[in-house]
Formats: structure tokens, sequence, C-alpha cells
């Protein structure tokens, strides 16, 4: 790629990297002195549709923030300080630091004491997925990676057997549109447009079910507001209306289906009120929303990821997904459902993430149980030796990961070296020993799939890096040199690793690709809807569940959707906490930003105004939320718009943001939800009392 100066001002193609499944095609403005000016959605691309988040149409105010790090820093200070607890340092001295403690914490304990880790801060396959080609050739600790989709994936794979469903874009052609356990219009903008289109040109009408009245959920023609983790009794009293009033489609489930007779049977006695006593909506409403279902053939069921994120996750979403299968809505254009389009892609990540260097016999650690493992659990270690040293990338565990006190005492380790490599001080750079300064979307290479729709896509460099800030992968090549770690993708360039990748996965080549700017990887309408069968081996959508075969704690859950246990209030801990995320910020990104916090403020707690009164409290007055691990202060702020007994705050705050120094992520558990493990972040219970 020639540098930046050869990129001409004027609007250039990129796609955005952050953590939503909408991966939007972007077109960026380079303005005549290297800067950015505005972003927005590629209006040629027809699922971006023009349209992009607030977030990112003002992203000059993140690429060009004062903020930013700009050169390597090395800890002179307490852990947990601000920028005076570092020093600069030469890119020369930090590797070769780095490289020399690695090693030593491997002659001392063995390669598995190093632990790579990372996440999703980036969307991109090569800078993203590139620390763990340096896991494989070293042999260091492997990651479980389980903050987000191993609970919903479970669920969704129960039933269809495979992650993809029906293409977004259809959604369009749409008469009843349900989304599920999402908040499009802080989460996913684009799912929005494509609603609106629908409501517009075929008066579709818009049902939201969720814990609380979202920005979505107002804009619903029928919302339906649980308690969190009951989303299974609501599908399940939506069931029962269907078969008991004629609106299951007995011959499609004949064909396509495994177990009707079973739930058919089993959802007899699970009536509305049934359904209403657990989830709180009201029998009347449930029977409103299974008629209106049952009645409309192309209904389109999108399906989030907030609602899966409880111990019993996986089973709601396999209850809650089977309901267009017990109606035949996969049968009719615009009808069937999404959750995640994954696995249309089929790419051969060998030379990304150094595959032919895997060895199945070193251990994996759970990423959302990183205080246990940091604090020594010997039930996460296994037969391995402790963590002593850490190298992170495109993550923040010290604000995102659960059981956040724990998290910190490990962090806080005298004997445990980290090397974090980010574009902000965050909160777990504060804990480094050496922090590196990482490039921007803008500034390095790389490919991109999506989980909300079905395009490949490339971007490429449009301005040069911040300062001293190098790419992700140029790191990892810089760090293999000085390990001795050798694999051929180390040898190539972003781009090369790009290209290799297409090609050997039966793609275009990156060239061809960035000339067509997407590569729309949708497969046909009859297997779009799995018309030509599900991907169980039998063509079949399962609503008995094979639990055994996704995941290693199945015994306790029903094969039949139903529902299961939570963390369920007690007298000592009556309310639930969903922490669910606020508009302007996107996981621990973003918050740096003076756009986003001008428009979120401060942390508060969305309570029921019985609740607060009940308690004693006015709109506005703090209030404490705590359980057996943390408390937090927060003001409190009256809200009808949820069951009583739920508490809401929307995050992800900076821990700095409370007064205890910990963010939201202190009250949640590390408990792995069943059966495959996945952090239950919504699934808390807790005390509330006067501050």
């Amino acid at each position: 790629m020639p540098d930046s100066s050869a990129v001409l001002p004027g609007w250039h193609s990129s796609t955005c990297p952050h953590d939503c499944p909408s991966v939007c095609a972007l077109e960026v403005e380079l303005l005549a002195e290297g800067r950015i000016g505005k972003v927005r959605g590629a209006r040629a691309n027809d699922y971006t549709a023009g349209v992009v988040c607030a977030k990112v149409a003002r992203y000059a105010e993140r690429q060009h923030h004062p903020d930013r790090l700009s050169q390597p820093l090395r800890r002179i200070g307490p852990k947990g300080g601000g920028i005076e607890a570092f020093a600069p340092i030469s890119w020369d001295e930090a590797l070769d630091e780095t490289a020399n403690r690695l090693k030593a914490a491997a002659a001392k304990y063995g390669p598995e004491t190093v632990w790579p880790y990372f996440y999703a801060g980036t969307m991109g396959l090569v800078q993203r997925d590139g620390i763990e080609r340096l896991r494989h050739t070293m042999g260091y600790s492997r990651q479980y990676s389980t903050f987000c989709i191993t609970l919903p994936d479970a669920g969704w794979k129960a039933g269809a057997g495979v992650k993809r469903g029906v293409d977004a874009r259809e959604i369009a052609d749409s008469d009843l549109v349900v989304v599920w356990g999402g908040n499009p219009v802080s989460t996913q903008v684009n799912v929005m447009t494509h609603i609106a289109r629908a409501r517009k040109e075929r008066g579709a009408k818009l049902v939201v079910v969720d814990a609380y009245r979202t920005g979505t959920a107002q804009q619903a023609d029928l919302a339906l507001i649980v308690r969190p983790g009951t989303d299974a009794a609501l599908a399940l009293g939506v069931m029962h209306v269907l078969f008991a009033e004629g609106f299951a489609d007995r011959s499609y489930m004949a064909k396509y289906t495994k177990g009707a007779a079973e739930l058919e049977a089993h959802v007899a006695a699970k009536t509305p009120e049934w359904a209403a006593a657990i989830c709180g909506v009201p029998a009347e409403t449930i029977r409103e929303f299974a008629r209106l279902f049952g009645r409309t053939k192309r209904s389109y069921m999108r399906m989030g990821y907030g609602f899966a994120r409880h111990r019993n996750g996986a089973s709601s979403m396999h209850a809650a997904s089977s309901l267009a299968a017990v109606t035949g809505a996969w049968a009719h254009r615009g009808g069937g459902a999404m959750y995640g389009q994954s696995g249309l892609y089929k790419l051969d990540k060998t030379m990304i993430e150094g595959l032919d260097r895997l060895d199945p016999s070193v251990r994996v650690l759970d990423q959302s149980r990183i205080g246990a493992v940091l604090t020594g659990d010997p039930a996460d270690l296994g037969s391995g030796p402790p963590v002593t040293a850490l190298f992170v990338q495109n993550t923040n565990p010290m604000n995102v990961a659960p059981d956040l006190a724990k998290v910190k005492a490990g962090f806080g380790r005298d004997d445990l070296f980290v090397c974090v490599h980010e574009q902000f001080l965050t909160d777990t750079a504060r804990q480094a020993d050496i922090v590196l300064p990482a490039t921007t979307f803008l500034e390095h290479d790389d490919l991109y799939t999506a989980s909300g729709h079905t395009y490949l896509q490339v971007a490429r460099k449009i301005v040069e890096p911040y300062a001293q800030c190098r790419p992700n992968h140029w790191v990892l090549q810089q760090l293999a040199q000085r390990l001795g770690a050798t694999h051929p993708g180390f040898e190539m360039t972003e781009w090369e690793l790009v290209d290799w990748t297409l090609k050997a996965s039966g793609h275009p080549g990156a060239a061809e690709l960035h000339a067509k700017r997407w590569h729309d990887c949708a497969p046909s309408f009859e297997t779009g809807h799995f018309l030509d069968g599900f991907g169980h081996a039998d063509g079949k959508w399962h609503f008995t569940a094979d639990w055994a075969a996704i995941g290693p704690q199945w015994a306790d859950m029903p094969s039949l959707p139903d529902q299961m246990g939570f963390d369920a209030p007690t007298p000592e801990k009556p309310f639930r906490l969903v922490a669910a995320p606020a508009r302007s910020f996107l996981n621990s990104t973003f918050t740096e930003t003076p756009g986003s916090q001008a428009r979120e403020g401060a942390p508060a707690a969305l309570i029921h105004p019985a609740d607060l009164a009940e308690i004693g409290l006015a709109d506005g007055a703090e209030v404490r939320l705590g359980n057996a691990r943390a408390s937090l202060r927060v003001a409190a702020k009256a809200f009808d718009g949820l069951v009583r007994g739920t508490v809401v705050v929307e995050s992800i705050w900076p821990n700095g943001a409370y007064a205890e120094g910990l963010g939201i992520n202190a009250l949640t558990a590390a408990d792995p939800g069943f059966p495959a493990g996945g952090a239950v972040f919504h699934d808390t219970a807790i005390w509330v009392r006067p501050a």
C-alpha cells in the first residue's frame, strides 16, 4: 500500500471495525492536512444503506483525541495510576523488555504461564486474531473467548445446527418484525433502517421483547417487557397459543422439524397465565403477540444477544428462536429468523491465526474467568502453572470482565507482568508494566466479516499512524523476532495476509475485493431459509436439543424448550440487575469522546417508581446497589418501563465514573452459563438501599 501521502483528500471507502453486528461499510472524508472529517455510511451498500451510528459519525473526535496514546510507556508509579505513573521509552526498549519478561516467565514456569489475552476491540481479522499466531507458535496458554457469543451461539445452534439465518435485507419484505433481546436503535442502527422501510412500504408491525423499555421498544407497535432471564417462559406461552388456536404450521413442522409432537404436548400446560406469572408480561398481551405472530406468515425474528447473557441464556435462545419453526415463517420471503451470519464465510484462518501450529494439549483458560485465573483458582488453572505474564490486545478486562474486584486483585499481583497494546490509557492499560500505542482502523489494512449481514469487506489505510502508534500485526512481528517465533504469517504484510486468506477460502483476492468494495456471501433463497435443510445431519430444526453435543454442563438442561433457573432474587437480594449497553458507548469504547460523554452524563440506576417508593427514595436520590461481590453508589432514576424488581444501569462506564473505583461489572458474576460457558452479564441478583 502506498503511504497516505498518496491518498488524496476526498471521500474514501472503509469499514467500521467496532464490535457491532453491522460492520458498516463506510465513507470517510480525508481533509487536506491528513486529518479526517465526516464519516458516513456507504450509500451504495444495500445493508448499510448510507446509515451509520452517531458514535462513528463523530469518529474524528476519537481519531484526533488529545489523549490518544502516542508513544511506548514504562510504568514508574503505582498500578492503576494515570499517565503520570508512566515514563516514555523507545519502541525497541518496550519490545525488548516485553520479550525478555515473557522469556523469563516461560523459563521459570513453562510457556503456559504466558497468556495472550484479546477480544473484539477491532473486528478486523488480521489485527484482532493475529495474536493467536503468536500464541500457537510459542505454546502459550490458549483462550476460550466467552464474553459475547458463547451462550447465544449454543442456543441458536441447538435449533438450527449452524450459525446463519435469513438475510437482514429481507426485513424490508416482512409484515412483522420481532426484535427479541436487542436494542438496534442503540446497538445496530441499520436494522432500524430496514424496519422503517418495511413499516412505510408494507405497513409492517414492530414487536420488541426486552427487559426494559429501550429506545427500540419505544418505537414498537407492541413492546413486551419481561423479567430478566424469563424469555423462555414467554416463548412457551406464545407456543401454547400457536398450537391451541391453530396457528402452528403442521405440514411445515412435519417436513422440516424434529420433536414437534413432543413440543406440542409439552406446551399444552404452558398457558399465557402460567407464562405471565413468571415473565411479568400480562397474559392478554402474550395472546395478542402470539396471534399477531401466528397469523402473519412473513414474520422476521431478529434475535439479539442481551437476553442470552444469563445462566439459562442458551435455553432461552433455543426457546425463542423456535417460534419461527412452529409457524413455518421460514418458508416465506421476509420470514424466519436471524441471530448471526458468521457461518456463511468459511474463511481459512490458518495463516492469520497460525492454526497449523495449534497444540491441542496446551491448556485453555476462560476469558470471562480472568479474575479467578489471575488469583490462582486451581479449578481454572488446572494442572498448569500460574499466569505470570499477560500480553493484551483489543480488550479492556479491568472494565469489561465480570467479577471486577477479583480481576483487580489479580492485576495487582507484584509477580504479574502485563503488556497492553492500546489506543487510550484504559483501565487495563493503567495496570500495565509496558503500554504500547496502537493504531485505529484508519491507520492499517484489514479484512472484515459480519454477524449482522452477508458481506465480506476489506479496508486500506487512509491516514498515517498517529505519532508512534503501530498496528497489532507489526507489534506481533516484532515480538516474534525477539521471541524466536517462526511462522510464514509473521513474514507477510497485513495486505498479504488478507490476500492469502481470501484466496485460500475461494473468495476474490484482496485487490479485487477492494476494487469492488465488498463481496456478498449471501446464499440462495432456499439455502438462506433452510428449505434445503437446516444445519443438523438430519436437515431438521431441532425442538429437542442435544445439549450434550454442545457443551459439558448439560445434565440439568431441558431437552425441549423450557424455563431454566438463574440468579434468582432472594429476600436479601430482591432485585435483578441488567447492565445494558448505553447508546453512546460501545462496550468500553467511545467512553473517552466528548460527544459520548455529554450524551450519557453519568451512571444512573433505572428503578420502578413503586420500588423507589417502597425503599423510601425519591427520583434522583443516591442509592447503593450491592451483593456479596461489591457495592456501588449511583443516582436513582424513576423509570416505569420495566417490571418491578428490575434495575437497569446502562453501561459500560469507566471504573473512575464510580466513587468506589470499580465499574458495574464489580457486581456481575464470572459463573459460566450452560452448557458450554459464557459470561452472564445480565444475570445478577442485588439489593438496593439508600446511599
